[in-house]
């Protein structure tokens, strides 16, 4: 138990910093080294969590809840959850990540979260390969990182407008005058930003558009993928600020209205400004009109380079010539053509597949859940299998999806069992309730019979049977444990009568 409490204790600190950072597309590839190392740490601690269960169950002792993770790890992440009790998107973000810190957790859920932090750091794998594959992404992302965040350019925007156009001598209005100019610019630049966020996040709502829009908004302060939330929508963090992708759009359409007020007040100072400069402008005289005569150069006659029967003969010479290199290259190009479309299938196949393997974990996260939940990520998990076995050798995912695929096809495992369980469970909570209504019947149809007394209190204790062996992790086992009592009184109240 010492080693597990030792891990438990380190888990939050490592999990808080598998992350991807992006301001310059130089420091990804370090990155993705980082996460490895994590995940290699994180499977180790599942390794030892293995371990420490076999020890257990060869001592014959149980270990049933652990305190929760962020509870343990009050030494290295000091005042995570405790202070002020608002609700805040960092504090989102830690129970997205971790779960509530009031609720213990179990051994099985802590294998779990532990393959749902493992599964994100392969997902920050795909993104980096993403990244440095698409060249257009790069160089934006190294663009945005030489200016301001929009929210900084705004504040600038708004300090530029405490101007004092009156009692300016002209030399510094001139240079007022350029600072409005300057200003406006910017402005209609910042303005051009906002809308191209819009645009590439709200209509063409890809993973890469999504990412050049944030690094758009973020600029040099950078930003870091902390999280998919459990409605599946990232979790971004810039400057020590944590938002969802919903509340980056809702500050963007907020400084587009600042932004519009501002270019309509630098527009009105920009009119005072040259308004104020012709006072100080002297009448200059009219410029004399001169004529110019223009000499027109003699027109060239043109010579024919190329005779057309010159022509026509290269043309079918190069028709021929090349009519037979492709004939000749048809193979080559097939096959080409059949290499590039499998690697982009089966690219598409490993990243749909990590997103179903997502979304399953994030759907039995906090168990006990209800049959239909277990059942709906069964079916994810089936779907995410599928792709991953689709994926040929020779391709460049092909060793990743083969590594996910085991653990995929454990999890399925895993989550076969807790759906058994929880139909299982269901069933015989049904049952009970079946027993026990029977019962109610036979005692009220005939309450002095011996016989109907005996079915009677055969058919409680059936259902209290039932209702006992209820596992502790099903999502009836606390309905069960509350109609118990009721069913052990009517018991008793059948013995009385008996005797």
């Amino acid at each position: 138990m010492a080693n597990l409490e030792k891990i438990v204790n380190e888990l939050p600190q490592l999990v808080l910093s598998l992350k991807l950072n992006l301001g310059s597309s130089q420091d990804i590839m370090p990155q993705v080294v980082w996460i490895n190392n994590i995940q290699d740490q994180l499977r180790n601690a599942q390794k030892i969590i293995i371990q420490e269960l076999r020890f257990a169950k060869v001592q014959n002792s149980s270990i049933s809840t652990l305190p929760h993770v962020a509870a343990l790890a009050s030494l290295s992440i000091p005042n995570v959850f405790s202070g002020s009790t608002a609700i805040t998107a960092r504090t989102r973000y830690m129970m997205a990540k971790f779960g509530h810190p009031t609720t213990e957790i179990s051994i099985n859920d802590l294998q779990s979260k532990i393959d749902s932090w493992i599964e994100w750091g392969d997902f920050l794998h795909v993104i980096s390969a993403d990244i440095l594959s698409d060249a257009e992404l790069v160089s934006q992302i190294n663009a945005d990182s030489n200016h301001l965040n929009l929210s900084a350019q705004v504040q600038r925007l708004s300090d530029s407008l405490k101007i004092n156009l009156a009692f300016a001598v002209p030399q510094i209005l001139q240079q007022q005058l350029q600072q409005l100019r300057n200003s406006q610019a910017e402005a209609l630049e910042v303005k051009a930003k906002l809308n191209y966020i819009f645009h590439t996040i709200q209509k063409i709502p890809s993973l890469l558009t999504i990412l050049l829009g944030v690094s758009c908004f973020c600029g040099k302060s950078g930003f870091s993928l902390e999280w998919l939330d459990d409605d599946q929508e990232l979790i971004i963090s810039s400057n020590g600020k944590f938002q969802e992708l919903t509340d980056i759009l809702n500050e963007c359409e907020e400084l587009q209205e600042t932004v519009n007020h501002l270019i309509l007040k630098l527009e009105t100072l920009t009119k005072q400004a040259e308004q104020s400069l012709k006072y100080f402008e002297p009448e200059s005289p009219p410029e004399p009109v001169i004529n110019h005569q223009v000499e027109v150069a003699p027109k060239l006659k043109s010579q024919k380079v190329f005779h057309p029967a010159v022509m026509i003969a290269s043309s079918l010479v190069v028709l021929i010539f090349s009519g037979w290199m492709i004939k000749n290259q048809v193979p080559y190009f097939q096959d080409r053509a059949l290499i590039s479309n499998q690697e982009s299938t089966a690219d598409t196949n490993f990243k749909s597949a990590l997103k179903l393997g997502l979304e399953a974990s994030s759907l039995v996260k906090e168990p006990p859940h209800p049959l239909i939940v277990w059942q709906q990520a069964e079916t994810k998990w089936e779907e995410a299998i599928d792709l991953l076995a689709s994926i040929p050798e020779g391709t460049s995912v092909y060793t990743q999806a083969n590594d996910r695929l085991a653990l995929y096809r454990l999890n399925l495992s895993t989550i076969n069992d807790r759906a058994t369980s929880e139909k299982k469970a269901t069933e015989d909570f049904q049952l009970a309730q079946k027993l026990a209504t029977e019962a109610t019947f036979f005692l009220k149809s005939s309450p002095q019979s011996a016989s109907n007394l005996k079915q009677a209190k055969d058919k409680l204790q059936q259902a209290i049977n039932l209702l006992e062996n209820i596992p502790k992790s099903t999502s009836v086992y606390q309905e069960a444990q509350a109609i118990i009592p009721n069913y052990k009184t009517s018991y008793t109240g059948i013995l009385i009568k008996k005797n």
